[in-house]
Parts: C-alpha cells; sequence; structure tokens
C-alpha cells in the first residue's frame, strides 16, 4: 500500500478553467508527463462531450502509460456507454449532492438521485470495469442524504468514492471532520478533491489525508473552474515534507511538468507561485541570506535542486553584507566586511532614490572607486 494516490484531473477539470482549451495533442503530451511523473491516476476527459473527446480517450488508453485513465460521466446511462465505447477500465460517476444541485439545478428529488445512483453503478459494473461516485457540492449537502448515497454505493459494489468541495466552502478543520466521519460508516477509500475559492484547497486536502483520505484529487498549477482545484506540486511536496509521505512521484519532474501545462494551457503561473514559481528561491533580506549562506536549511525546507530550479541570491534594499561579499565574490572581487559595509550603506541610499538599479554596474562602480583611492 503507498501513502497516497494522485488522481490528477488536469486534463479534466483542469480544462473546465474558463478560456483553456487542450488540442488533442497536447493532451496526449500532458498524459504522458503525468505518467512520467508517476501520477496513479489520470482523469483524462468526459467521453459525453463527443466524439472528439472519444477518438482522444482511446488515443490516450492506447499509449500503454502506467496510469489508470479515468472517465468522467454524470449520473446518466448515455454517458456511461460513451465511456464504455473508449475502452476505459475506470469510470467515475458524478452525483449531486446538495439541495441546491438536486432541487434547483436538475429539478430533481432525493429518491430520483438514490434510484439513477443504483441504476447506473449496477450497468457499470455489469460491463466489467471498476466504477468509482463522486459527490458533487458535497461539502454542502445534507450528511443524512450524504451517508445515504455512500451507504447504498458501498452496498452497490463501490470501493472509492470521491468527496467534493465544489465552490471550496470548507476549512482545513471542517475537512478534517467530515473525511473523518465518513470512514466510520463507508469501509472503502475516499477521494477529497477541493477547490481553492478561499485559498485553502491545499491546506484542505493535507488535513483530509491526515483523516484519512488517501486519494488526492489536483491539477497542475492548481488549474480549474474559478479560482482552481488543488496543486498537484503544492500537495506533492506537503505530503513528502510536512507529513513524512513516502512517495515515489518523481519531484524532479515538477517544474517540468508545471512548464509544459503552462504552454499547452496558455496561461503561466505568478513568479512566486509555491514550489514552480520562478522566484520562489530567490533571497534578498539579509540575515536570510547570511543564514542560507552558512546553511541552506535555516531558510529552505528543501533544496531548489530537487526539483529543477535554482537559488537566487538578489541584491535590494534589504541586503546584508554577506550578500554582498558573495555576490562581489561571484564577480571575482574580494572585500572586506567593513569594504562591504560601507558599499551596502551607499546601495541601499541609492534603492530609496532610484528604486531600480543596475546592481552589477553600481557594485563595479563602488569597486573601481575603492581601487582608485588606494592608488
Amino acid at each position: 500500500m503507498k501513502d497516497f494516490y494522485i488522481v490528477d484531473t488536469t486534463l479534466r477539470d483542469g480544462e473546465q478553467t474558463a478560456g483553456i482549451v487542450f488540442l488533442e495533442e497536447e493532451k496526449i503530451e500532458i498524459a504522458k508527463k503525468l505518467d512520467e511523473a508517476g501520477v496513479d491516476y489520470i482523469e483524462a476527459g468526459i467521453p459525453a462531450m463527443g466524439i472528439e473527446e472519444q477518438n482522444c480517450m482511446k488515443k490516450i488508453m492506447a499509449l500503454g502509460l502506467n496510469a489508470k485513465i479515468i472517465s468522467w460521466n454524470r449520473l446518466k446511462l448515455k454517458d456511461i456507454n460513451d465511456s464504455l465505447k473508449c475502452g476505459v477500465k475506470d469510470i467515475h460517476i458524478s452525483v449531486p449532492g446538495s439541495e441546491l444541485h438536486i432541487y434547483k439545478k436538475l429539478k430533481k428529488d432525493y429518491h430520483w438521485v438514490i434510484d439513477e445512483l443504483e441504476t447506473c453503478i449496477q450497468y457499470a459494473l455489469g460491463k466489467n470495469v471498476t466504477v468509482s461516485i463522486g459527490i458533487e457540492d458535497a461539502s454542502r449537502s445534507n450528511l443524512d442524504f450524504l451517508r445515504q448515497i455512500l451507504n447504498r454505493a458501498e452496498k452497490f459494489g463501490v470501493k472509492r468514492v470521491r468527496y467534493s468541495d465544489t465552490v471550496g466552502a470548507l476549512d482545513p478543520i471542517q475537512s478534517f471532520e467530515v473525511v473523518k466521519k465518513i470512514k466510520k460508516y463507508f469501509k472503502g477509500d475516499i477521494d477529497f478533491h477541493a477547490h481553492n475559492d478561499f485559498g485553502m484547497a491545499t491546506a484542505n486536502t493535507l488535513c483530509a489525508y491526515r483523516a484519512g483520505a488517501r486519494y488526492i484529487s489536483c491539477c497542475v498549477n492548481g488549474l480549474g473552474e474559478r479560482a482552481g482545484n488543488t496543486s498537484l506540486e503544492e500537495i506533492v511536496m506537503a505530503l513528502k515534507y510536512i507529513t513524512s509521505c513516502h512517495t515515489d512521484f518523481k519531484i524532479s519532474k515538477l517544474v517540468e511538468l508545471s512548464t509544459l501545462v503552462q504552454k499547452n494551457s496558455g496561461e503561466s503561473v505568478h513568479d512566486r507561485k509555491p514550489i514552480v514559481g520562478k522566484r520562489v528561491f530567490s533571497h534578498e533580506s539579509g540575515i536570510h541570506v547570511d543564514g542560507l549562506i552558512k546553511d541552506p536549511d535555516t531558510y529552505e525546507v528543501f533544496r531548489p535542486e530537487e526539483i529543477g530550479r535554482k537559488r537566487e541570491i538578489v541584491i535590494g534594499k534589504f541586503s546584508g553584507v554577506s550578500s554582498i561579499m558573495n555576490k562581489l565574490l561571484q564577480m571575482g572581487i574580494h572585500i572586506n566586511k567593513k569594504e562591504a559595509n560601507h558599499i551596502l550603506k551607499l546601495l541601499r541610499n541609492e534603492y530609496i532614490h532610484n528604486k531600480h538599479i543596475d546592481v552589477e554596474s553600481f557594485l563595479n562602480r563602488q569597486v573601481m572607486v575603492k581601487s582608485s583611492k588606494s592608488i
């Protein structure tokens, strides 16, 4: 048994990000890279969308990847049949869970949900495929009804259920508590699917894991509807370094995977996006840099090289003497602490008045002034 399983939904929920479309060749390219990185399950699309989506699913299936390929379906026999045409062996069925979705959106009732659930699950299982269900808007559902769905699903033969915080309405404590409750009356596996509407998707997922959810639903770069889903790179690193989980996920592929999805989605991540942002290993503060030079563990939980990045020491207003000496040393110039402190005062004054300066030119000028005075 692994400590956790990654269910990546970049090709489904990620593509549902407003304005994003993946071409067939791009989906195939991303699927290959997800598999190479060690994702356990790839939710590759929605066959009910049409023949183009079905053809793409078939091509992904034909790649012979190690990851299991999942199709996403509504609570409809037609959707299931469209998935079966693609040859998928793992079918995921989304079940409306809240009154808002059942009564307002679908104009149905609780009885209809249970009846359709039984019909769809038994039909799919009869086709010799694995079936998982996802409870949409579970975080706003009636807990008694949620229990009914889970009990029926388990009775019908479902071994894995996705709890979907569809609108990101939970906080970390609530996420922990609800998974703990579910584990008391559902003996199968829990897949936690969080949205980031309040910026808590990764934290919620981490707490859901601590409560017993071993299947982690996520998207590369945190793509997904509205504010996105749990970010794959964030949750993988958090599970490894915060909970000390064992993982065979190839951490070294994270930046490569993120870059590919940025290219194919046309949506870049912020420079300070946790884990994969270009500047998350940039350091300026004098206190921090002094510590990093002595031992990187002082201000870095993991090495940038582990994910394919490099540390950058930035010279700025908040730099210290160690930063100045280190920067000049990289330029092949040796100075003492007294000289570095003098240059630092001049540098800070320059930043205060000009905001942006060419650091190397400035330092070279100061060294030239020092040299001319020495002569």
